[in-house]
């Protein structure tokens, strides 16, 4: 399995190759040359797998579709290693519950920082040390998060072998219990970089250093965002999963409703969906920030300013620039490289839009990809989580609620079940809880007190030469 970047670049790349780079050579971002098809023999096999030896090992089979250079051994022990019931709390690892009328929630936030993130970035933190490893190499990760990529990241790599983490953040724009799990820990080879600006300026960030070359070859950069392929492809996992827990034939198809700002978690439902997995709909639920809900309406992609980025109730998806968004387009335009660098790379730059809505391919969007989309608002999180716990007895996070309120106006076939992807427990944004509810969510007992531990963190502008003079410093 041979791997090729979307803005059409000649190298073709091995799976550990690509695991510790990042961005391809010219700023595109790394798919397989093909995806591995899955028929109904093989799904079969993978729902044999789940039911009658676990997750680890339907996660093993799902990998080895993608991953030739590692022997199979070791990745199926990397597999066993990352997904136990000791670090996500139950052996099912992402249970399904049923909420209402054919509306499902897949529990992806069992993990060690309580959000899905966790899901694909233990497996992360395990393949990165076995290939440093491997190689007799470091790697210094540089990353951007919302809200839980961050945690999720430096919770996998604190104390790993060869790994450093430098994490930017926007500052004061994150959860006070998001904050204070980045910024309490105290290990040697985690960097906090808080940065004064937007989601939007930390990616930014991210990307141009990236496209540094001497300087990412020089210190090692790698990336852990869902730009990293391997990331994703974990995510693929939880879409069979899911599936398999919520039908029982082959027959049988489902929809998922994914909370996304992003685009990381539904490109790979798009993953599993072109694999062959029976998924009817995949839906995008954006809060008002809603850059992507506007272009699956009109056919527009429209970059948000920094200052028209709204700082909302479920922070992890204040984002105006969904960085997987371009895979997505890649397949849509018939994998064409050069088409897609010159929206991604020129017109993003000159106009901060790109309009499709007179491409005859936009259709293929709802049609052939199965992607619809919705938005929430605040109060749209508010009533969602009041009427949940009234209804069901059951607490959900602020963008998880996001989600049940698309999914519930998009669920139109009582055949076919809607699974919405939980996306963090609701302690992580308690503020908002007890405004909906007026009674602060469950705090699991190893969190208590975190917001009172002694932080971490280095505050600087947000400015690519100062972020890479503090990579130096701390590579010395």
């Amino acid at each position: 399995m041979l791997y090729i970047s979307t803005r059409g670049h000649a190298d073709r790349k091995h799976f550990c190759d690509i695991l510790l780079e990042g961005l391809a050579p010219d700023g595109g971002l790394y798919l397989p040359e093909q995806y591995p098809k899955v028929n109904g023999t093989v799904l079969t096999r993978l729902r044999k797998a789940y039911h009658e030896q676990g997750y680890a090992e339907l996660a093993f089979q799902i990998l080895s579709l993608y991953i030739d250079d590692i022997p199979a051994a070791d990745l199926k022990a990397i597999c066993a290693k990352t997904y136990t019931a000791e670090v996500f709390g139950t052996g099912e690892i992402v249970p399904l519950r049923h909420l209402e009328d054919g509306l499902w929630l897949e529990a992806l936030s069992n993990g060690p920082t309580l959000a899905f993130k966790d899901m694909a970035m233990q497996l992360l933190g395990n393949l990165f040390e076995y290939e440093l490893k491997r190689r007799g190499e470091q790697l210094n990760i540089l990353g951007a998060t919302s809200g839980d990529t961050g945690s999720a990241a430096e919770y996998a790599m604190r104390g790993k072998e060869g790994v450093r983490v430098f994490m930017t953040s926007p500052h004061g724009r994150m959860s006070a219990f998001q904050q204070a799990q980045m910024f309490s820990l105290q290990d040697e080879n985690i960097h906090n970089i808080a940065i004064e600006g937007v989601f939007d300026d930390c990616q930014d960030i991210v990307k141009a250093v990236s496209n540094d070359h001497a300087f990412k070859h020089k210190y090692k950069i790698g990336t852990v965002n869902s730009i990293n392929w391997a990331r994703l492809l974990a995510q693929v996992v939880y879409y069979f999963a899911g599936y398999i827990q919520a039908t029982e034939s082959n027959s049988q198809k489902v929809s998922f409703t994914v909370p996304s700002g992003n685009f990381g978690n539904v490109c790979a439902g798009h993953v599993a969906r072109m694999m062959g997995l029976p998924i009817a709909k995949l839906v995008v639920a954006t809060n008002e920030n809603d850059v992507l809900d506007e272009f699956f309406r009109t056919g527009v992609y429209r970059v948000r300013a920094a200052a028209d980025t709204h700082e909302t109730s479920s922070p992890s998806m204040d984002i105006s620039k969904a960085s997987n968004f371009e895979r997505f387009i890649f397949d849509l335009l018939g994998r064409n490289g050069q088409r897609t660098k010159a929206l991604f790379s020129a017109a993003l730059q000159t106009y901060g839009r790109f309009d499709l809505s007179a491409d005859p391919l936009f259709a293929d969007a709802a049609k052939k990809y199965g992607f619809e989309s919705g938005k929430s608002t605040h109060a749209d999180r508010l009533a969602t989580i009041k009427d949940t716990y009234e209804r069901h007895g059951v607490t959900i996070d602020t963008h998880t609620a996001d989600g049940v309120k698309v999914a519930r106006e998009h669920h139109s076939d009582a055949k076919v079940p809607m699974i919405v992807l939980e996306t963090a427990l609701p302690i992580k944004f308690a503020e908002t809880i007890v405004e909906a509810l007026g009674h602060a969510p469950e705090r699991p007992a190893k969190f208590a007190g975190i917001e009172n531990l002694p932080k971490r963190v280095q505050v600087m502008p947000a400015d690519v030469e100062l972020v890479k003079a503090y990579i130096e410093r701390h590579c010395a």
